[in-house]
């Protein structure tokens, strides 16, 4: 492992705090150290307080912030003696540990200290700082972990059995270090938890670390063969055998085990698939994470293949067999976290696209420790009663409480088309702010930089093909589709019917109706595996009941559509899909409209821009925003009960009323 410390970055960072904010963003860059907001740092310093009196404090990594990208601010200051002093009472509850951690900070806008802090204010060095480096764990968690660390390490390092992170694992690791420390003393190793290093200057606490890390990661290689730093996080992607629909239909079933709808991420990576070919998958896989600290996000083992009643039923006798420690605690949804099947390959469940990436990146990190731990005599987790006591935890429960939101289309996939600009841009994001990820497909799309819930995909809806492409790709990025927008259409010239020109008529109906047939044909099997049942939302026209002179192709097309809708909708229905249209007038922000082409529309109808704009009953100008918001509201589950209408969106038109 590389030491990234360098001192011409590092004093662009003032003061020992600004230090230790530069070393904790080199930790948590690397993956095989920290992953997602685990790990903690701290550094000590002195201050005055209000008073103008000297005080000793301890500025420890506040819960929330995540040590790739931590701030100053990110770290919670607390009065260094009064927490030490928490350390000599017998006994201290979760609840009020927080609370007398609150008590003694010297900034109430703070965040709350991490629960390991104590531990932190004990340790008697200036910086400290911890992780859940692989290579650690790959040595903790085998059959004889305790021989491993000290085969390596001997005397130079602390060990501490595994406890429970708090006020008993502080209380542990300060007996401990008493006990078996000594100015030969480099870390402190945590069984199956991770390592603690420590020293005057957060830079030779880092230097620390990764020398640390570093002897692991030789010991590996040289007794196990094993070279842990070819991390399966950075393997090369594999194509999986199984269809979309599979993974659609899975995800249908993960949801209702659930109890919501649920996102189901395919990761693609030539190593995971190694993995989950070994014979013995189901029982290395199924002995429990690397770290307790992970259970929250994979829960206690992957799901392997697609019995998900067996999974749910094991979970609930997982759940009984150890609610005596939690008598009050209600069972969290027994749905799998993380699925491993010989076809799709490695899955991942949640009801953000975040969640789904934080459980790929620590089930491939677990691959890693998983087969280095199997070759030094084999992969050993913790007891499940540990397991269980991390799980339903109630401060790791806050934490993940505090991490999420519930916005109404969490865990649901769209597709749009249209998606590069104009309304079709508007739909997707009125959709990804209601908590949907989007499918985008354009025939150019926009360049606009890709979010891990917007797939933005380049493909021709008159193309059959390329459209079942498109999907397939979307698919096994989110799991399958909830809701369908088809906003993808051109107005084609302008000619009177005795004028038309049949190129640029079969391009219309080309392209406003058969992209939406053919749309609706590839996305319905999809749709009717939707866990909430499916949305359609077509886009159709005030050209509709009120159409306009030199606008045949046009007008006809879009009629056509809606009469597509309504037989869709009268078809669909006992699949559970309800089919909705819209009809928009005068959206003027789109690219069927040019400031040449407005002008001189307006000026045929003896009207100023502004005025030609808001010609409407209501005198409101409608924008792209106005029809993207309106698609989000249909699309919810206020319209559940509706199907097969057709909503206008106008300000109101004489000529449709």
């Amino acid at each position: 492992m590389k030491n990234l410390w360098k001192a011409s970055d590092a004093v662009k960072f003032s003061g020992a705090v600004g230090e230790c904010v530069y070393g904790s963003r080199l930790l948590g860059a690397n993956p095989a150290l920290v992953l997602h907001g685990g790990g903690n740092t701290s550094v000590k310093t002195t201050e005055h307080d209000i008073h103008g009196q000297e005080i000793d404090v301890l500025h420890v990594k506040g819960s929330g912030w995540d040590l790739a990208t931590i701030e100053p601010q990110g770290f919670a200051p607390l009065r260094l003696n009064a927490v030490k002093h928490l350390a000599e009472l017998p006994s201290l509850s979760d609840t009020e540990m927080v609370n007398q951690l609150r008590l003694n900070l010297l900034d109430a806008s703070a965040p709350n200290p991490s629960v390991e802090a104590i531990l932190h204010a004990c340790l008697p060095f200036s910086a400290v700082q911890h992780t859940h480096a692989d290579a650690a764990l790959a040595l903790t968690n085998t059959i004889d972990g305790d021989r491993r660390v000290r085969e390596l390490w001997g005397t130079s390092v602390v060990v501490v059995p595994y406890v429970m992170p708090g006020f008993d694992l502080a209380l542990a690791c300060a007996q401990e270090f008493e006990k078996q420390a000594s100015s030969d003393t480099v870390a402190m190793i945590l069984m199956n938890h991770g390592v603690f290093t420590f020293a005057d200057t957060t830079e030779q606490a880092y230097s620390q670390m990764i020398e640390v890390i570093s002897q692991a990661e030789d010991y590996l290689q040289t007794t196990a063969g094993v070279d842990i730093t070819a991390s399966a996080a950075a393997g090369k992607h594999h194509g999986t055998n199984g269809s979309a629909l599979q993974q659609a239909a899975l995800r249908k079933e993960l949801s209702h085990a659930a109890g919501c709808s649920m996102f189901l991420v395919n990761t693609p990576n030539e190593r995971a698939h190694q993995f989950i070919s070994r014979p013995d998958l189901a029982d290395v896989a199924s002995r429990g994470p690397a770290t307790p600290d992970h259970v929250i996000r994979t829960k206690q083992f992957p799901m392997i293949g697609r019995d998900i009643d067996t999974f749910v039923s094991e979970y609930h006798s997982y759940f009984e067999r150890n609610r005596s420690r939690f008598p009050d605690v209600q069972e969290l949804d027994p749905a799998p976290r993380v699925v491993l099947d010989r076809d799709l390959g490695l899955l991942t469940a949640g009801t953000r696209i975040v969640d789904c990436e934080i459980a790929s990146d620590i089930y491939l990190h677990t691959i890693d420790v998983i087969e280095a731990s199997e070759g030094l005599g084999g992969f050993v987790a913790l007891p499940e009663s540990d397991l269980f006591e991390v799980e339903y935890w109630e401060l790791e429960q806050a934490k993940l409480k505090k991490s999420s939101s519930s916005p109404s289309m969490s865990g649901e996939v769209a597709v749009v088309t249209g998606s590069a600009s104009g309304i079709g841009r508007a739909c997707v994001e009125a959709l990804l702010n209601q908590g949907a990820a989007v499918i985008g497909i354009d025939l150019n799309t926009s360049q606009a930089t890709e979010t891990p819930d917007f797939l933005e995909l380049a493909a021709d809806v008159t193309d059959q093909a390329s459209l079942v492409a498109a999907i397939d790709t979307g698919i096994r990025r989110f799991g399958g589709i909830d809701i369908v927008v088809a906003a993808a259409g051109i107005f084609g010239a302008s000619n009177r019917i005795a004028d038309l020109v049949q190129d640029d008529w079969e391009a219309t109906l080309s392209v406003n109706l058969t992209g939406v047939s053919n749309l609706l044909q590839v996305a319905h099997p999809y749709l009717a595996l939707a866990p909430n049942g499916g949305r359609v939302l077509l886009v159709g026209s005030k050209n509709v009941p009120a159409p306009g002179k030199g606008a045949a192709a046009y007008s006809a097309s879009k009629a056509a559509v809606t009469q597509l809708g309504r037989v869709a909708a009268l078809e669909w229905a006992t699949d559970g899909i309800v089919v909705n249209t819209i009809h928009p007038d005068g959206v003027f922000d789109t690219g069927l409209w040019s400031d040449e082409l407005i002008e001189q529309r307006a000026a045929s109808y003896g009207l100023s821009v502004d005025e030609y704009k808001r010609r409407n009953l209501l005198g409101q100008e409608i924008t792209s925003k106005d029809i993207g918001d309106l698609v989000a509201t249909v699309c919810t589950g206020a319209f559940r009960q509706i199907t097969g209408a057709q909503i206008p969106i106008d300000g109101g038109s004489e000529r449709v009323i």
